[in-house]
């Protein structure tokens, strides 16, 4: 079997189960060493089931051929001196990291409820914490390996959300957040050859989105539940594509379709299915690469 990611180190946030733990198995079977986060360590912790650990057993199982493997890190993302020791783990066990994808957000409980943002109790601006402010951190620390060794990827996950109203306020305004600090790492990075991209997932059929669409599908908003989904893998191979591209620091600075970049790179999902994109119900990206534009301050 090809590995076309033989010997590159990534770190995936959030990866217990969902869009984090499909990532990790596809950079895992294409040779990655691949760093798993997340909270969940013992099976019933949470309501889904998964664990760092069992993601990472996965990885080594994708990973038999290629030589990539998974590595369990339990982690809290809104904890900075934890997020803080998972760096240091993985500059003193592989002195590199070559991807960071920061998929970890913590989702309030009362997100899909109808209600106003002033209806709902502060302490949802848990978003912030783990979905903004986590980002920023995981990237810091990232560039602080990245910047000297003149390579490396930082994929933000997100979405839609970011041009057309998605569950809630606080939702909507974090996804924006995320978009544009990507978008702005991109430029501050460009010199030292590390790229920072956003892709814009559509529906992916991660086990919280299928329990939710079994239990208030009828409270979602139509655009999305009327999207073909994606299974959790869909974003990694597409990932996958993209860490080797050598041409990657092309893209840099730009939001992205995942579907649409999928065609670009000729991936398909695990069934062979070509996804849709969702550009025509959902909206366009705001921010292109910045190799295509001009911007101030450089």
């Amino acid at each position: 079997m090809s590995a076309p990611l033989a010997g590159k180190v990534a770190l995936v946030t959030g990866a217990s189960r969902g869009i984090g733990k499909g990532i990790a198995l596809v950079l895992a079977e294409q040779g990655a060493t691949v760093y798993i986060t997340g909270r969940t360590v013992n099976e019933g912790d949470y309501y889904l089931p998964g664990t760092v650990g069992s993601t990472a057993a996965e990885c080594d199982e994708r990973g038999k051929e290629s030589g990539g493997k998974g590595v369990a890190v339990a982690c809290d993302h809104a904890d900075d001196a934890a997020v803080a020791r998972l760096f240091e783990q993985i500059e003193r066990e592989q002195g590199r990291l070559d991807i960071l994808v920061n998929n970890a957000f913590l989702l309030s409980d009362d997100l899909l409820e109808p209600k106003g943002f002033w209806e709902k109790p502060l302490s949802n601006l848990e978003m912030w914490e783990v979905g903004v402010k986590s980002n920023y951190v995981a990237a810091w620390h990232a560039a602080k390996i990245m910047a000297p060794q003149k390579s490396g990827l930082i994929v933000a996950i997100s979405g839609f959300a970011a041009v057309t109203y998605t569950y809630s306020v606080i939702f909507g305004t974090s996804k924006s957040a995320v978009d544009r600090m990507a978008r702005d790492m991109a430029i501050e990075l460009e010199p030292h050859n590390v790229a920072s991209i956003t892709l814009w997932q559509g529906l992916t059929l991660t086990e919280k989105a299928q329990d939710n669409l079994a239990k208030m599908g009828e409270k979602m908003t139509k655009s999305i539940t009327e999207m073909q989904g994606s299974s959790v893998e869909h974003p990694g191979r597409v990932i996958a594509a993209m860490a080797a591209d050598p041409d990657i620091m092309k893209r840099s600075g730009g939001e992205f379709v995942t579907a649409e970049l999928a065609e670009e790179y000729g991936v398909t999902d695990i069934d062979g299915r070509t996804i849709a994109s969702a550009r025509s119900t959902r909206g366009s990206p705001i921010w292109k690469p910045i190799s295509e534009v001009d911007y101030c301050g450089k």
